[in-house]
């Protein structure tokens, strides 16, 4: 597939190719890269999704197209000082939905947990420390998953975080055929100066079910699982390369 286009400073803060995406134990396959439409949106012209443009705000036009095996639409801050931000203010991951989303409150509250404290796993395996006040030298990271595309979203933020251990004995209720989403799922995700405010980096990306025909056409809860996993190992690992002093340019992952 040909490298999707790149405009202005965008950056694959979300995924690098190469890195292999968890398997569950339950042999579910892996997910695959797929084009949200926002993305769509940018390569036309059109207008941004409302799902987009309420969660990033203003900031949402700086998006520009990723590289193949990358987040779909991306934008990193090229002025940002990274080597002085060395930890992360998590925020509860949120939960957007249309208002026909087919996604039960209460497994829009076992997904986001469960993609909260994969995150919360995976930051400090990359050298990174999370703190719970804002201050120098912090980044604020806010993630969202995303049930809603052209509809205007409403906004359920489950603020409530539990331990890894029961959100995994809840997913139990989540049969292995059950659909979380229909063919697809998106995140979101902004980080900002915990302190100023100023916008560092943003990001869309959207992720498909495994090439078998059935994960075509629909998203199980093990699809949503990898696709979590696969964000949260890239996220946190794209921040530390920053701090490191990696290049703020997609074509250098």
């Amino acid at each position: 597939m040909e490298k999707k286009n790149n405009r202005g400073n965008g950056l694959n803060l979300i995924g690098a190719a190469g890195i292999a995406v968890l398997l569950l134990a339950s042999g579910c396959s892996t997910t695959v890269e797929s084009q949200p439409e926002a993305a769509k949106a940018v390569e036309s012209g059109g207008p941004l999704p409302a799902s987009v443009t309420s969660f990033l705000g203003t900031d949402a036009s700086k998006l520009a197209p990723g590289q193949k095996d990358g987040a779909a639409l991306v934008w990193v801050n090229p002025n940002a000082q990274w080597a002085s931000y060395t930890k992360i203010l998590l925020d509860p991951v949120q939960f957007w939905a249309a208002a026909d989303s087919k996604v039960s409150t209460s497994d829009q509250q076992v997904l986001t947990e469960y993609f909260y404290n994969s995150l919360k796993t995976n930051i400090p395996q990359q050298g990174l420390t999370l703190v719970d006040q804002p201050g120098p030298g912090v980044i604020r990271l806010q993630v969202a998953l995303m049930d809603a595309t052209t509809a205007v979203p409403g906004l359920r933020t489950i603020s409530v975080v539990v331990p890894q251990a029961r959100v995994l004995n809840l997913a139990q209720s989540m049969a292995t055929d059950s659909y979380a989403f229909v063919g697809s799922a998106e995140a979101e995700m902004k980080a900002t100066d915990s302190v100023s405010g100023e916008l560092l980096a943003e990001a869309v990306d959207q992720r498909a079910g495994g090439m078998g025909l059935k994960s075509a056409a629909s998203f199980q809860w093990g699809d949503a699982q990898n696709a979590m996993d696969h964000w949260a190992q890239h996220i946190p690992a794209r921040l530390s390369q920053l701090k490191s002093g990696g290049e703020t340019t997609a074509q250098n992952l």
